[in-house]
């Protein structure tokens, strides 16, 4: 019996001692991440850049009108409309921080806006795409003052998508112009909604792995365009703060943390694995959101990395 009780006191001791490594470890980890957010002196996108939209595949007009709400969102509302907040703009204007830290100025140059739109809806580079061939469907878009933005249908793989990645930033030299080549940045997202939505899609389904939590209800009742516009959100953020490589991110380069992508299912305050935080929830449809937009459309936005704080910051 004596032999019992030592044996029970030992175990409580090594689990309370293993208790409080594993916290000491967590804390230095978190403190060590957050010094290594850094500006690596590199230049952000700056001017008027309009960011126009490639769609590839089938995509109805109404799933078309939720990313284009979004984009046009971005911007501060013009005189004599209002939007309610937290708001998508006051959301975006988080990323000034970037700009003012980079140039200590308070003022910031940049201004994004709704650019043209490219239907492809005849898949005509087939429905598996390479890393190649969706810079190729990139730069269709206009290759100065802009960010092209490729987004793939539901029925289209993707070299990558949803074994490592929901979709992707970077930049590439356009086409020779005036005996010159400019860089130009792009994006892609895929729709995750019938290949993995639990991964590229969560909080608005079942998560594929980690703690199982039920799914919330998509603002804009389309979970793969609802996860679409997570992912859109979060390369935008990386890449006006990252457009080149050598911007502001943690990590090694060929693999970087972002100023959205660091706070990956960081959505509100109280979030924690398996959990988004505590989100607004609207009275009619029971949807989940943090951020109003145009046409009285409703996001869930991820949180954005505060550079002077090196803290996620929420909307909510």
């Amino acid at each position: 019996m004596a032999s019992f009780k030592l044996s029970a006191i030992f175990t409580l001791f090594l689990t309370i001692s293993l208790l409080h490594l594993i916290s000491a470890a967590r804390k230095f980890t978190e403190s060590d991440q957050q010094l290594k957010f850094q500006y690596h002196k590199g230049p952000l996108l700056t001017g008027k850049i309009s960011i126009n939209l490639i769609w590839y595949g089938k995509f109805k007009p109404s799933q078309r009108a939720i990313i284009t709400d979004f984009i046009t969102s971005l911007s501060s509302p013009k005189q004599g409309t209002t939007t309610s907040q937290p708001s998508v703009a006051t959301w975006w204007k988080s990323t000034e921080k970037y700009y003012q830290l980079a140039n200590n100025k308070k003022s910031v140059n940049l201004a994004l806006s709704l650019g043209s739109q490219i239907l492809n809806e005849n898949y005509s580079l087939g429905k598996s795409l390479t890393t190649n061939q969706i810079l190729k469907l990139a730069s269709k878009g206009q290759q100065q003052n802009a960010i092209n933005v490729v987004l793939t249908a539901a029925d289209v793989l993707v070299d990558g998508f949803c074994s490592s990645r929901c979709g992707t930033h970077g930049s590439s030299y356009g086409a020779l112009v005036n005996g010159k080549r400019n860089k130009f940045a792009y994006i892609w997202v895929g729709n995750s909604e019938t290949q993995c939505a639990g991964q590229c899609a969560w909080p608005f389904h079942q998560p594929i792995y980690g703690p199982q939590s039920a799914p919330l209800v998509a603002p804009n009742n389309d979970v793969g365009l609802d996860g679409m516009v997570i992912n859109v959100a979060s390369l935008l953020a990386g890449t006006v703060t990252n457009p080149f490589g050598n911007g502001y991110f943690q990590g090694p380069k060929e693999a970087p943390l972002e100023a959205a992508s660091a706070c990956t299912g960081v959505y509100a305050k109280g979030a924690y694995p398996g959990y988004a935080g505590d989100l607004l929830v609207d009275k009619t449809s029971g949807a989940s959101y943090n951020a109003n937009g145009d046409n009285g459309r409703k996001y869930l936005l991820p949180a954005i990395v505060d550079p002077k704080t090196s803290v996620c910051s929420t909307l909510v």
